[in-house]
Formats: C-alpha cells, sequence, structure tokens
C-alpha cells in the first residue's frame, strides 16, 4: 500500500498581529495542527480535499478564505510506520464574521500568534512551515513589521 496523502490550509488572520488557527485532536496525543485530512476516493485534486477538509473540521468555508496558491508546503513524514504526505496551502481569513465550528475529531482551537503557535504544534516541520509562511505574510503585507 502507497502513501497516505492529506491536504489542508495553514490560516491566518490579520488583527494587530498575524494569528494562526489550530485545532486541538480529541485523538490520540491531542496534538494540535491546522485542518487537514486524508484524500477521499474520486478527489484528484489536494485543492479539492483541503477546501473539504476545512469546512468539516472547522466549519469555514471557500468563501471565508482568500488562498495563496503560490504559498505551499508538502510535509512528508511517518505516522505508525507508514509515509503521509500532507500538502498545506496558506490562506487568509477574509470574512470577520465566521465563526469556528469543531467537529467530533478536534476538541478545542485557538488563534496563535507565530511563536505561541510554534510551541504548540511541537512537530519541528510544521513550526518549519508556519515560519516559511509568516515570513510570506510578512513579505506580502507591506504594513506589516516583524
Amino acid at each position: 500500500m502507497g502513501k497516505k496523502v492529506a491536504a489542508g490550509f495553514v490560516i491566518f488572520r490579520l488583527s494587530k498581529t498575524i494569528e494562526y488557527l489550530l485545532l486541538q485532536t480529541s485523538y490520540g496525543i491531542n496534538h494540535w495542527t491546522p485542518p487537514k485530512g486524508h484524500v477521499d476516493p474520486g478527489e484528484t485534486d489536494v485543492m479539492v480535499t483541503a477546501f473539504r477538509e476545512t469546512l468539516e473540521e472547522s466549519g469555514l468555508h471557500e468563501e471565508d478564505l482568500e488562498i495563496y496558491k503560490d504559498c505551499k508546503k508538502i510535509l512528508n513524514y511517518q505516522v505508525n510506520g507508514k509515509p503521509k504526505e500532507v500538502h498545506y496551502f496558506l490562506a487568509k481569513l477574509v470574512n470577520p464574521k465566521a465563526e469556528v465550528k469543531l467537529s467530533n475529531e478536534h476538541q478545542d482551537f485557538k488563534w496563535l500568534e507565530i511563536g505561541e503557535a510554534c510551541r504548540i504544534v511541537g512537530y519541528e516541520d510544521m513550526q518549519s512551515t508556519l515560519k516559511e509562511f509568516n515570513e510570506y505574510i510578512i513579505k506580502t503585507n507591506n504594513n506589516l513589521s516583524k
């Protein structure tokens, strides 16, 4: 059997700072992660998976988000001894009235600045993804500073 493929969005919002949406799983070690999930049979585009999983896990709709298709990261790692490939795209929350509504797969969510977001995700590859995306946001939003 081949590797599992998943996709999701690293969602951020701008207020006085850049904040990232992280969801706490209700299974396993209850780790924190951006919304993501496995590609379903028949899904040929990981972007379709990312939208579906984001809606299922966070309640955020496609129209709530602005997608930065040129800002993508693919993570490869092992889960229970099997290879997994996760496609993350950067997405900005553009609907300030959109509310996060968790599925039963998650028990909590937080909007966090980069330092706390990196601390809470724990995994090095996710930390570096957040940092890379954060640099991209700063670079493409002239009114932001580090």
